[in-house]
């Protein structure tokens, strides 16, 4: 039986999310327009006119003389190369930050190349890095299939944890006939949980607190990571909710099975009961392994 034990801290720590490329920024735009709270955001690109759209405060330019504010052309070494180019602009850009979540479409050209350079750079800062990527359709071809796998690589070296989506799997969970631009935000709102689900249970106070050291002891060097989010309602909406929590058929390891780190958040309104939360909390428990380190706020 897993037992309550209340944490408390404080929330002082500097969350950024750099969208890298044309994906990363429409995720992030997803984020910005959801309002997320205690969250900077930047966006980097080497599409100038894509940049102009962005919705985030802080627009980088990478690839300035390489590029020309034209794209990368689908060439992750050119992808590369811009971020390099344009170093210092990116310290510039994550200086102060504790924790930095990289979001970003793996196949192409500028997220495929850069986003590695923007883990690396942040981990030679000492920040906790977690990188929410997606995998492009099998339709998109065979070459931009193997980038997003050779990037995915790179990008391992040198983030903390990382969560992959495969963009296949959105017709999973999509009914038949579905607008395109509307299964593409489904990707984008899973993006946007991702790191929701990290970021509010360090920065939105609430009965039980976890401080960011917390959140570090779970993150660092844990490597691939998985996300869930479940809601419920009625008598039994808590566990209802963990349940649905503990499996996402987006990601691309989709259980929790044998976990030995959780970061858990629960929320709920005024008749939230304190059983309501040990026995939501007790549920993921039992679905990890048996000697999981689980640390949750509610």
């Amino acid at each position: 039986m897993f037992e309550i034990e209340e944490i408390r801290g404080g929330q002082n720590a500097l969350i950024r999310v750099v969208g890298v490329g044309g994906a990363g920024g429409n995720a992030i735009n997803t984020m910005i327009a959801a309002n997320l709270q205690g969250i900077e955001f930047v966006a980097l690109n080497t599409d100038l006119q894509a940049l102009d759209s962005s919705l985030a405060p802080l627009k980088v330019q990478i690839g300035t003389e390489l590029t020309r504010g034209l794209g990368a052309g689908s060439n992750p070494q050119i992808g590369r190369e811009a971020a390099i180019e344009d170093k210092a602009a990116i310290f510039e850009a994550l200086e102060g930050s504790d924790m930095v979540f990289i979001t970003a479409g793996m196949g192409g050209g500028t997220g495929t190349g850069a986003a590695p350079v923007v883990a690396g750079i942040a981990k030679e800062m000492g920040m906790i890095t977690v990188a929410v990527v997606t995998k492009p359709f099998f339709y998109e071809g065979r070459v931009r299939c193997m980038n997003a796998e050779e990037g995915i690589k790179e990008l391992k070296k040198y983030v903390d944890t990382f969560i992959v989506i495969p963009n296949d799997k959105i017709a999973h969970v999509v009914e038949k006939g579905t607008p395109i631009l509307k299964s593409f935000a489904i990707a984008d709102d899973v993006l946007k949980l991702a790191v929701q689900g990290i970021s509010d249970i360090i920065v939105i106070p609430g009965l039980i607190n976890v401080d960011f050291a917390d959140v570090r002891t779970i993150i660092a060097d844990k490597g691939r990571g998985v996300m869930g989010c479940g809601f419920g309602k009625g008598e039994n909406g808590a566990v209802e909710a963990a349940k649905k929590a503990i499996t996402n058929p987006l990601l691309e390891e989709s259980s929790i099975e044998g976990a030995k780190n959780i970061l858990l958040n629960i929320t709920g309104g005024l008749h939230l009961s304190l059983d309501d939360v040990q026995q939501a909390a007790s549920y993921v428990y039992d679905s990890a392994h048996e000697e999981v380190n689980l640390i949750f706020g509610a």
